[in-house]
């Protein structure tokens, strides 16, 4: 019977987990190891290693297991996040169904081929790999954006330092951005005449979830001097831009 399993006794030598923004665990060291123990890593074209090369970030998970008398297989899920925003998944079959019993490692660029292999392997019948298991740890969500390397949590620490207003996200937003390991900065609006720009701060996190402040660069002030406000919506961030708008076309009383 194909079955979630406890795979303790038949992982392969790395740890399915998530990359840690720590430094211990770096995307091609993940990629590496996958390629030093599959015996068809060969067989990989070179265009997909190539992709790899930018990764940024890599998370692995189960996908079904079968273990009956001295016979075990599994298939792992293996996903790259890229710095252009895609991900990119490889898929691992581990078994120990050849003359031998030592168990083996293949890798695959598809889930199709996947299922090829695993249809090969010497098991019965009842052993045919549930594909849709319930037991499956979510693969890093593909973002919507392109990303930079460069700094992020730093980014977000001088972003939310240099904010003047008083109703900026607070120390949670902080907490979370601690993890933030590449961002992107676009401008969505911009009006020079009256001194209004909105900027989104968007930022990756090491799970894979994204996030986005939003900046106000303006000199609606007493003084005309350059004032900096962070939001934590795009809403939130023109609402204050309609209000400051409001204050400097208002007619000073005196």
């Amino acid at each position: 019977m194909s079955v979630p399993y406890d795979t303790a006794a038949y992982e392969p030598p790395e740890s399915h987990e998530s990359h840690q923004p720590d430094g211990t665990h770096q995307p091609d060291e993940h990629l590496g190891r996958l390629l030093g123990r599959a015996l068809n890593s060969f067989e990989l074209p070179d265009e997909v290693l190539a992709r790899l090369d930018c990764a940024l970030a890599y998370d692995s998970s189960l996908h079904s297991a079968h273990h009956s008398a001295g016979l075990h297989r599994e298939t792992y899920r293996h996903t790259w996040l890229l710095a252009d925003g895609s991900a990119l998944t490889l898929w691992e079959l581990v078994h120990n169904t050849m003359p031998g019993r030592g168990t083996q490692h293949e890798v695959y660029t598809s889930e199709e081929d996947l299922h090829l292999a695993t249809d090969r392997l010497p098991l019965p019948r009842e052993a045919a790999p549930d594909f849709e298991l319930p037991l499956q740890v979510p693969s890093i969500p593909e973002p919507r954006r392109s990303y930079a390397a460069d700094g992020s949590a730093d980014h977000a620490r001088r972003l939310l330092r240099r904010a003047e207003n008083e109703d900026r996200p607070g120390p949670d937003t902080a907490r979370l951005l601690h993890t933030a390991y590449a961002h992107q900065i676009t401008q969505a609006f911009g009006r020079p005449r009256l001194g209004f720009t909105l900027y989104e701060h968007a930022f990756l996190l090491h799970d894979g979830s994204e996030i986005s402040l939003w900046e106000i660069e303006h000199t609606a002030t007493p003084d005309g001097r350059h004032m900096c406000e962070v939001y934590a919506t795009q809403d939130e961030a023109r609402a204050a831009m309609q209000r400051r708008a409001t204050d400097r076309s208002r007619p000073s009383c005196g």
